[in-house]
């Protein structure tokens, strides 16, 4: 440690991000990013915003991208803030309404950049263990909290919360902040979205990442009530007013508007994800039931790491989490495209 760091620093865990490596012919289905590219109308948008008004600054506002997300979801520009990925939508949601008296709640098991944001902002937290099977109780968010998130799908497990059941634990917590983290739901879920019009207390984050192609330009957003949305900004414009640069607002627009492409992807990474469940099946591995664009599965006689070690030594890279213990016999894997996925079901054959 440097003498020069603050206690801040020094106290830190850092999130740990999916391994990006530079390997020739890899197969890559650690990272959940989708295997089709971006719509032709995103790099049509891209290309014609390289010009000269690159001198000038973005709007820090990003109010036609703002506009075109609520047109999307039926709601009011008042009820979008977007940000440079979801993440640092999150960051801000932990800063600017997750930071009370109460400890916040959140799964036992769930995207890791949660207590890192805890840890960074010093966020008093609990987490709420998953049942047997890896889903989340809502019965078990009952209790006193400073506010409540988890994704839907839950990462990395890929299990699904019906609508009835965030509804059901948006009437029990009506003085907390409900945040459905929902990177996953375009693959299988339902969002709540529409739900915003009727909790003032929910907030919905999205991301263009993964159904939309984009996870290289960086573009995430929240749905709420104003009074939401207004805190995320003041946060915002307390740390960077233009965290959409000009490239992203247009190509994040352009995506949006594409329904159709979106459509056609969406579908065929579902279509994919359920035959690579039904082969892993057929290895012995169990499968958890997936609304994600990736699967989380275990074979009945090897370890996860030894898998994971193996199939890497073939070219092929899958992500592996050692903690929590009941977790380490697990892979989580990346919906790939056919061919991709066919180049996995044979390695395991070989490994197996």
């Amino acid at each position: 440690m440097s003498k020069f760091w603050s206690d801040t620093v020094k106290r830190l865990t850092p999130y740990i991000p999916g391994e990006q490596p530079r390997l020739a012919n890899l197969v890559k289905l650690n990272t959940n990013e989708n295997p089709y590219g971006p719509s032709p109308k995103v790099l049509a948008a891209l290309q014609a915003e390289a010009g000269d008004t690159l001198r000038l600054y973005p709007d820090p506002d990003s109010v036609r991208l703002r506009e075109t997300i609520a047109g999307y979801f039926g709601l009011e520009t008042a009820n979008v803030f977007v940000g440079n990925g979801s993440d640092e939508v999150l960051a801000h949601v932990f800063q600017g309404l997750l930071k009370h008296e109460q400890p916040i709640l959140f799964p036992d098991i769930s995207y890791s950049f949660y207590p890192v944001y805890c840890g960074l902002y010093d966020i008093a937290f609990s987490n709420v263990p998953l049942n047997d099977s890896f889903e989340i109780d809502i019965a078990q968010y009952q209790q006193p909290n400073g506010g409540i998130i988890f994704p839907n799908p839950n990462a990395p497990t890929g299990c699904l919360l019906a609508l009835g059941e965030i509804e059901r634990l948006l009437q029990a917590n009506a003085d907390s902040v409900v945040v459905i983290d929902e990177a996953y739901i375009d693959f299988g879920g339902e969002s709540a979205a529409p739900l915003v019009k009727k909790y003032p207390q929910l907030l919905v984050v999205q991301t263009l990442s993964k159904a939309r192609s984009l996870a290289g330009l960086r573009v995430g957003y929240a749905l709420g009530h104003p009074d939401l949305i207004t805190a995320l900004t003041r946060v915002k414009d307390s740390f960077n007013s233009y965290p959409l640069d000009r490239f992203a607002q247009a190509g994040a627009i352009a995506a949006m508007e594409d329904r159709d492409y979106f459509e056609q992807t969406r579908q065929r990474v579902i279509a994919s994800r359920e035959k690579l469940g039904v082969e892993l099946g057929a290895l012995n591995f169990s499968v958890l039931p997936s609304g994600a664009n990736f699967i989380f599965a275990r074979h009945e006689h090897r370890d996860g790491a030894e898998l994971t070690a193996a199939l890497r030594e073939r070219g092929i890279i899958v992500r592996h989490f050692n903690t929590p213990a009941r977790i380490a016999p697990y892979l989580r894997i990346t919906i790939g495209t056919d061919a991709q996925c066919a180049l996995l079901v044979s390695a395991l054959r070989e490994i197996l």
